[in-house]
């Protein structure tokens, strides 16, 4: 299965199941950087228990792997949970989205764009390398930087670098932030 359909199976089912979602990680900086090869999609979900309900039903236990109590977890703890498509192994990391400041404003934040051929709703480019750097300082740290520093080549300009430098010191990104910055940075 390609990523395009993939990616239509993911969030058909996840809007299907009446649930607000943003794309993250490797799709959304791909989106917005360079291309690089995932087989899994990183959704931010305002998860609900009756969206649960809804997601558990309407995901066909023979083409799905879905788990109620994990995702009932992870709505509870701010955690992650996953849903496995069957036929291609593709993953959906179902990320509860957090009550934090930060995680709220990103959710607001989201765009409504075009991706490989479906309409989804996806982070900044802004909150998508902020994401990055938070996640750098928690392990895979070359991955996400590198991820980051071509979100920054390819937007250039059209980055609101105000937005940038208000969410890194509460981050804990504010060096890396800066680094990414720096056009004479290694990249």
């Amino acid at each position: 299965m390609k990523a395009a359909e993939f990616l239509r199976r993911a969030v058909t089912l996840i809007e299907q199941a009446g649930l607000d979602y943003m794309i993250t990680g490797s799709f959304a900086s791909s989106y917005y950087g360079e291309s690089r090869t995932t087989r899994d999609l990183d959704l931010v979900v305002e998860l609900t228990a009756t969206g649960i309900e809804q997601l558990v039903s309407l995901a066909d236990q023979r083409e799905w792997y879905v788990h109620r109590a994990e995702l009932l977890h992870a709505l509870t703890h701010e955690r992650m949970a996953n849903l496995i498509d069957l036929e291609s192994g593709w993953k959906i990391d179902v990320v509860a989205l957090k009550a934090r400041p930060f995680s709220q404003a990103e959710f607001e934040r989201r765009r409504r764009v075009q991706l490989l051929g479906r309409d989804v709703f996806i982070a900044s480019a802004e909150d998508t390398i902020l994401a990055k750097l938070e996640w750098s300082t928690r392990g895979g740290w070359q991955r996400q930087i590198a991820d980051a520093r071509a979100i920054v080549r390819v937007q250039a300009d059209r980055l609101d670098v105000d937005h940038l430098r208000s969410w890194a010191p509460p981050l804990g990104v504010t060096d890396l932030l800066a680094d990414v910055l720096n056009p004479f940075a290694a990249g």
